[in-house]
């Protein structure tokens, strides 16, 4: 029966074994030349490359390295990459686990997992081990309904185990990955063990540009490509989003047989994950496309004519994904860390442009600005509630985030003032909200005349750019991308927009 049972094609003795995978020198390396956005979490990590390839330096000026190093950041920005970079500058083997991988059905395996796992690190230093989204196993103990020793505990105790048992001379660094820092146990993070945090942000407009520049190695890409402009249209994108966009450029241009990837099928790739792929095969009444038309000229001159509205790019009725029908895409100059208040009560205008020039042409409204209204309401309670911009209420923050501990550390948002506060702070966001749409419409109002021509224009050619509809609403000068990549911002009272309104919003 043993016999049997420990045979060639048997894993009863197996399931024991790190399924961690191994990556020696030998493989196709990874160093920080193919790393870019993340420029403080590199120059954090160089003095680990450094300890690895020269621990000595170290130890005659008494510096101890850290245990492990934690690797905080939203999926998709580097961390894993980040960490076979080290590996490679320093030409150690480096092992890779998932945190799901220690927990299987059987009591104990995630432990003798980990047992093994580090046995194996040990076998190899200098190593680097990296365990991937190390909240599976590391959550708070006992913040399930259930409590009880359960085999998550279990593993995660035997990882603070192994970690103790590291002395100077063991070189093994250990790094973890997690986009849930908030919801780890305690004791995964005093000095001794994760006692370094590192963060990993999602890159800004320079790094975002350099990634592209990465992925575009290799690759036929057209000498007129502006990844400028690319890096200003993809805020927000993290690396992993960035390689998938080139990668879907890279699939248009052989789609079409072109032997370059080109500036059209790299902003086609962008509006693709955005808003989905075009749907030009969807049938739309005539009625409904010229509603859609005005609606979206209603965000985008809006936003052209308010000065401290974010810059017009594009205005398109084309049809994509399962539910956009069209959109209006305004873009930042620069990565933005703080808004205004003027430049928020602008930007709500400009959300609600779309409703209001449903309202004035057509006398009636439609579903069409439901995400609209959401986002502009939202926006409104942010500024009455956190931001404190309500000269009503006055600078207070009304209602705390709390986490709850049962729940997995979720937060969510207490209210902590009366129910006449909340009545007060309902009524306040009411009104911010309806004068933003009252300013939206009496813009609309007084260019009307070349609101009708625009949507002539955009229902013939379908999609537009901000400078052609700034052409068409003969701004001298409009806040919108010139070819250059500059906005510039209508001069203050040169537009037409109510004085009343203006003064009552400042």
């Amino acid at each position: 029966l043993m016999r049997s049972m420990s045979g060639r094609n048997s894993q009863a003795f197996t399931f024991t074994k790190s399924p961690a995978k191994k990556y020696v020198s030998t493989d196709k390396k990874v160093t920080f030349k193919d790393v870019a956005g993340v420029e403080e979490a590199q120059q954090e990590l160089a003095d680990i490359v450094s300890y690895l390839k020269d621990p000595t330096v170290f130890a005659d000026t008494g510096a101890r390295m850290p245990k492990g190093l934690l690797l905080v950041g939203p999926p998709g920005t580097g961390k894993t990459l980040l960490a076979r970079a080290v590996a490679g500058e320093a030409g150690v083997p480096f092992f890779f686990i998932s945190g799901s991988d220690f927990v299987e059905l059987f009591v104990g395996v995630g432990a003798a997992r980990v047992r093994d796992l580090f046995t194996q690190a040990k076998s190899s230093a200098p190593a680097i081990l990296f365990i991937d989204e190390i909240d599976a196993v590391g959550r708070h103990r006992g913040a399930g309904l259930g409590g009880g020793h359960d085999e998550r505990e279990q593993t995660l105790n035997q990882i603070l185990v192994e970690m103790d048992g590291f002395d100077a001379k063991t070189d093994v660094i250990v790094i973890a990955a997690t986009n849930r820092p908030d919801i780890l146990d305690k004791a995964l993070l005093r000095p001794g063990r994760f006692d370094k945090k590192i963060s990993v942000d999602p890159p800004d407009l320079k790094g975002r540009s350099e990634i592209l520049k990465i992925h575009m190695r290799g690759k036929p890409i057209d000498p007129e490509v502006d990844v400028q402009l690319l890096g200003r249209r993809t805020p927000g994108f993290v690396g992993a989003d960035l390689e998938n966009l080139i990668n879907e450029a890279a699939i248009l241009s052989a789609r079409k047989k072109k032997k370059m990837i080109g500036m059209t099928e790299l902003e086609e790739a962008i509006d693709r994950v955005l808003a989905g792929p075009a749907k030009r095969s969807r049938i739309i009444s005539e009625r409904e496309k010229k509603i859609l038309a005005y609606h979206e000229l209603g965000h985008a001159v809006v936003g052209l004519i308010l000065p401290k509205a974010f810059p017009v790019h594009k205005v398109t009725i084309i049809p994509r994904g399962t539910s956009t029908l069209g959109f209006t895409e305004s873009l930042p100059l620069e990565d933005r860390y703080l808004i205004t208040k003027s430049e928020l009560l602008d930007n709500m205008s400009q959300a609600l442009g779309g409703r209001a020039a449903e309202d004035l042409v057509f006398g009636e409204i439609t579903t069409g600005a439901a995400s609209d209204l959401e986002r502009a309401s939202a926006m409104a309670r942010s500024m009455v509630t956190q931001f404190g911009m309500s000269e009503r209420l006055g600078p207070i923050a009304w209602g705390k985030e709390e986490d709850e501990v049962f729940l997995g550390r979720e937060l969510t948002r207490m209210k902590n003032y009366s129910e006449e506060i909340a009545s007060e702070i309902d009524s306040e966001v009411k009104t911010i909200v309806l004068t933003c749409y009252e300013k939206a419409k009496r813009v609309l109002s007084d260019h009307r005349k070349k609101l009708d021509e625009a949507a002539d224009y955009l229902l013939q050619k379908e999609t537009i750019s901000g400078r052609e509809l700034a052409e068409i609403l003969e701004l001298k000068a409009g806040n919108y991308y010139k070819d250059d990549l500059e906005a510039v911002d209508i001069a203050p009272g040169a537009n037409a927009s109510d004085p009343e309104i203006t003064k009552k919003l400042e």
